[in-house]
């Protein structure tokens, strides 16, 4: 498969495909479906795949980047929540070796989709609605997942891969810095899909960390991810404000976190510090 070119799906063919179907794209699921056979080449060069790689795909809608995934020579399964749209999906991708599995991606049993095997790569076009907690909990709890490259809306890739000090830093920043490295790989403009959304997208790379960026057998990811929470949740506040009651002076000491400081200015590696010297 590798090096043959497949006719991914032009405007004319998603429009085509939806008249001949009767379908209409669904607003409750976020569906914009890519139609430029450019911007899906594009997203597979950067994700870096090819004959030797296990590609987990979500949301394929009607396989246009199933299909520049396939194109790679990747082994590409592929997850669709759209009972609708599945056989439509199937008619299309199937006859390149690619495997549909009809799913709530926030539901399915991982481990029987993806077997034993380490090293999936997550390629996808996530709707706004669901993109946060579905990155969340795939780097929580499904560790075969080593590599992402996601496309979402900008306010959302921003802040997966906010730094520290970022006016869109926040709790989820913190979670992702903890499991992987994140990098805005660029921008997909809203003309190449149908339809064409209000917003703007972007694409963002997430590679896992071998371990965790905090040592687990210090501070448990649970632990860490509860005080960031409460940290954020009074984002404008100094953190001796914003922790009151959780944690005090020596806490502060102990870590070397100024109690002067909001929780915007803190890396992982420091909350990790903070949530250790709590007890």
């Amino acid at each position: 498969m590798a090096g043959s070119r497949f006719v991914t799906l032009r405007r004319s063919e998603v429009t085509g495909l939806l008249a001949a179907h009767g379908l209409r794209p669904s607003r409750a699921l976020g569906q914009n479906f890519v139609a430029d056979p450019n911007t899906v080449r594009r997203i597979a060069r950067l994700a870096e795949v090819g004959p030797a790689d296990r590609v987990i795909e979500i949301g394929a809608g009607l396989g246009s980047l199933t299909l520049a995934l396939a194109e790679t020579g990747a082994s590409v399964t592929s997850v669709e929540i759209d009972r609708r749209l599945v056989p439509v999906l199937r008619g299309v991708v199937e006859p390149v070796g690619v495997r549909v599995v009809e799913g709530d991606a926030l539901r399915l049993d991982w481990s029987e989709v993806l077997g034993d095997e380490p090293g999936w790569v997550l390629v996808a076009n996530l709707p706004y609605n669901v993109a946060t907690p579905l990155v969340a909990e795939l780097l929580d709890a499904v560790p075969a997942i080593e590599r992402m490259l996601v496309m979402v809306q900008r306010e959302v890739g921003e802040r997966l891969a906010a730094e520290p000090g970022s006016r869109v830093y926040g709790a989820v920043s913190v979670k992702v810095a903890y499991w992987a490295t994140a990098k805005v790989m660029g921008r997909v403009p809203a003309s190449v899909f149908v339809p064409q959304p209000n917003v703007e997208s972007v694409l963002v790379r997430l590679v896992r960390r071998p371990v965790p960026a905090v040592d687990p057998s210090v501070v448990t990811a649970e632990k860490l991810f509860e005080l960031v929470r409460t940290g954020f949740s009074q984002r404008r506040k100094m953190l001796r404000r914003s922790l009151a009651g959780v944690a005090g002076a020596s806490a502060f000491a102990c870590a070397g976190v100024p109690s002067t400081a909001r929780a915007e200015d803190l890396d992982v590696v420091a909350w990790g510090r903070l949530a250790a010297c709590l007890g």
